[in-house]
């Protein structure tokens, strides 16, 4: 229908059908140059044009110049200051969710435009069915095309969007208000640079590193930090015989091997894939991360890294539960052939990546990908994405609490005298409690 959706299988959307054309319109494809162009700039005016997009797409058309600031709900970067106590701090959001609501208040509360190029031009033509002069931004604000709205704004959403806009907004945006708008700003290139420093530039997602690499390059585009970002942009590259993609991660090293030596465990076939396990064995050694994230951990609302794996890389420096437990129980099982690898990983590795599977145990015995879940599922009333649901704090996942389970039961077996033996047993029991609690009633599980 000449539009694209959120992946290869999905319907059309506007965010996606939007950031696509944009996409190939900056690579240089013209409307007369293929037809495409024009089946997909129909599919955008024939849906309501642009101001249609999501907030996000909103957002990116805005940092690219074509789409006004105005037509946002604010994203204020002040909330980084807000008490922690306070359950709406960013702090306590999803991992994935701040810190990509981080660099986006950045560009927000600097207001950033790209260079107006004659591409921005032709684009604030092609994207509207009216005149760009004639948009009523205010109203665009919260329009949203009905192939996208999978989670509308609540009421409450609602009130306090136009309230930031009408009264938060022009306060901080002038003096005296501005001293703390330019406070705030501070504060939030300060998390950006710690996020950056600690993953080597990688960042925990290809979305959140591209904006962070973006607000580098406002503060300054000859700085170290922004040729650093620059070096990173290949690890999310992948190139297939259908083209070249960016992967939602910078890969999965490290899950596709843990899980693929436990295969091989499965069939018995380990003596014919020895070398395949032994160099297995050093990567997911060399894997774990050995130490946390340095300073005060809590000033940036990080967890504990020490002893996890993420899904990736070492380098990316996002130690994930069920990576981590998987990881460990392929360790332990090496532990009893000793054969098939050169040096066993050390004991002392071990406790480690016990006391970062313990330390993310929720109260109720869950477990979540990333961290503790740090606020209450009514947050979601402020979700502001639209095109997403189930983004604005740590969940727990019973996939995740059921890996950890096997990998602290398999760790039992094998020291049955460890001084944290106690500890271990309360979690075991507490995560199955968990899981025997969210069975559904069919006898089955939700992911």
């Amino acid at each position: 229908d000449g539009g694209w959706g959120l992946h290869i299988e999905g319907t059309s959307t506007m965010f996606c059908t939007v950031m696509n054309y944009v996409a190939l319109r900056l690579l240089g494809e013209g409307l007369d140059s293929c037809g495409a162009m024009l089946q997909a700039r129909s599919w955008i005016l024939d849906h309501g044009g642009a101001t249609l997009t999501p907030s996000w797409g909103k957002f990116f058309l805005s940092v690219l110049g074509v789409y006004d600031w105005s037509g946002n709900n604010p994203l204020p970067p002040e909330l980084w200051m807000m008490p922690y106590f306070l359950p709406i701090h960013p702090g306590r959001m999803w991992c994935n969710c701040r810190l990509v609501y981080l660099p986006m208040s950045y560009l927000y509360g600097k207001r950033f435009v790209g260079a107006t190029t004659s591409i921005v031009l032709d684009l604030r033509k092609e994207l509207y069915n009216v005149p760009y002069n004639e948009i009523d931004w205010d109203k665009a604000r919260n329009g949203c095309a009905k192939e996208d709205l999978y989670y509308p704004h609540s009421p409450l959403q609602n009130i306090v969007w136009a309230t930031l806009k009408k009264i938060g907004e022009p306060v901080l945006m002038h003096w005296p208000g501005s001293n703390l708008r330019k406070k705030a700003l501070d504060i939030v290139m300060k998390h950006i640079k710690y996020e950056d420093e600690t993953t080597q530039y990688i960042c925990i997602a290809p979305l959140n590193k591209m904006l962070n690499m973006i607000c580098c390059w406002v503060e300054d585009p000859k700085s170290e930090a922004f040729k650093l970002h620059i070096e990173r942009v290949y690890d999310f590259l992948w190139v297939a015989e259908d083209g070249m993609k960016m992967k939602s991660y910078n890969g999965s090293q490290l899950w596709d091997t843990a899980l693929t030596v436990q295969a091989i465990f499965a069939t018995g076939l380990t003596k014919e894939f020895g070398h395949t396990i032994k160099v297995a064995h050093d990567y997911i050694k060399h894997s774990q991360i050995r130490a946390d994230c340095p300073g005060d951990q809590s000033k940036w609302y990080r967890h504990l890294s020490k002893g996890g794996w993420t899904h990736s890389t070492a380098d990316q420096g996002w130690p994930v539960s069920d990576c981590t437990a998987e990881a460990f129980k392929v360790l332990l099982l090496l532990t009893k052939v000793p054969e098939l690898v050169d040096e066993p990983i050390e004991t002392s590795r071990l406790d480690d990546a016990v006391n970062i599977l313990l330390s993310l145990m929720n109260d109720d015995g869950s477990f979540g990908a990333y961290e503790l879940t740090r606020s209450y599922e009514w947050l979601e009333l402020l979700n502001p994405s639209e095109s997403f649901g189930g983004i604005m704090i740590e969940y727990p996942y019973v996939e995740c609490t059921s890996s950890v389970i096997q990998g602290l039961v398999l760790f039992r077996e094998m020291y049955p005298k460890h001084s944290r033996l106690e500890e271990i047993d309360s979690c075991i029991q507490k995560a199955a409690d968990y899981i025997e609690s969210i069975q559904w009633s069919d006898g089955s599980w939700c992911m």
